[in-house]
């Protein structure tokens, strides 16, 4: 990457916002409780940004998110560049020393909503999204929920930046980008993993053999398998076992159901079978669960 990958505009954009966080209040923050788990050292959103670019040939010591809601762009990192369209977030992880860049598409720029971070919690936010080097695209399931999370960020730096701001701030940008965690793992629409699962949430009360679902939305058992691994940390009995748990959780909590007809009513005729799994994610039989004072 050379430095002509970026050309950094010296001036701002038509109705931007920009909040910049002075550097000796970061650094305070940054020795305090909360803050230093997370801070928000700066945040803006630059509308139709023609000509926008950034180089940073040793990265950054904030982590970078930024939110294109409309137009193109384009990010460049560990020498490769990819493509930013509208509804995509970027993520850079800060203080890795490595160079990259972004910048607007000239013939559609983007309109960008973005923030910088630090902080001990970055690193494993960053991680949870699904961030590494040379993958820094993280796919959007709700960009307007976002904008959101960052309208209300720089709203308030915008007021000052204060202690108590920064703290406010910090959980803002601690739920962004745990929203983004989050988002890596919902299956896009029409996906088969989304099939699946859809196909599970609606027979919660029967049986699926797993190589009849795979067939079902059209790929291998092995495939299918990997997808709900990475989706929901277990494979694809486990998650519809745990969806029935969820329903019969719902039974115990609102109706007078006997054990016997809860079981029956998520797909589990044998009382015992349905009692020794309700047991065993949940530490206790559905009897002690029901007796449990809640709330």
């Amino acid at each position: 990457m050379t430095e002509g990958a970026a050309v950094e505009r010296a001036h701002g954009f038509q109705n931007q916002r920009l909040v910049v966080v002075p550097r000796p209040l970061v650094l305070e923050a940054l020795n305090r409780p909360i803050t230093r788990r997370l801070v928000v050292t700066d945040a803006g959103v630059f509308p139709a940004a023609k000509d926008h670019g950034r180089y940073r040939p040793q990265g950054a010591e904030e982590t970078i998110v930024i939110l294109c809601v409309d137009g193109r762009g384009w990010v460049d990192t560990a020498g490769v560049r990819t493509d930013v369209g509208k509804g995509t977030a970027v993520v850079l992880p800060g203080g890795t020393g490595e160079a990259h860049a972004y910048g607007a598409a000239a013939d559609d720029p983007w309109t960008i909503w973005w923030c910088h971070v630090r902080g001990t919690d970055a690193a494993e936010l960053v991680e949870g999204a699904g961030v590494r080097p040379g993958r820094c695209i993280v796919p959007v399931v709700a960009a307007d929920r976002l904008t959101a999370m960052l309208d209300e960020i720089i709203s308030a730096l915008e007021k000052d930046q204060s202690p108590a701001r920064l703290v406010a701030t910090a959980g803002m940008a601690w739920k962004l980008l745990a929203t983004l965690a989050v988002d890596r793992r919902v299956p896009e629409k029409g996906t088969p993993l989304q099939q699946a699962m859809n196909y599970l949430e609606d027979r919660v009360d029967g049986a699926v053999r797993l190589a009849d679902l795979a067939a079902l939305v059209g790929v291998s058992s092995s495939h299918l398998s990997k997808l709900f691994r990475e989706a929901t940390g277990g494979g694809v009995l486990a998650h519809h076992t745990a969806l029935k748990m969820a329903r019969a959780r719902h039974l115990l909590d609102t109706t007078d159901l006997t054990i016997a007809q809860v079981g029956r009513d998520v797909g589990l005729q044998d009382q015992f079978y349905f009692s020794r799994q309700f047991r065993r994610l949940h530490g206790v039989s559905p009897s002690a669960y029901r007796a449990e004072r809640k709330g």
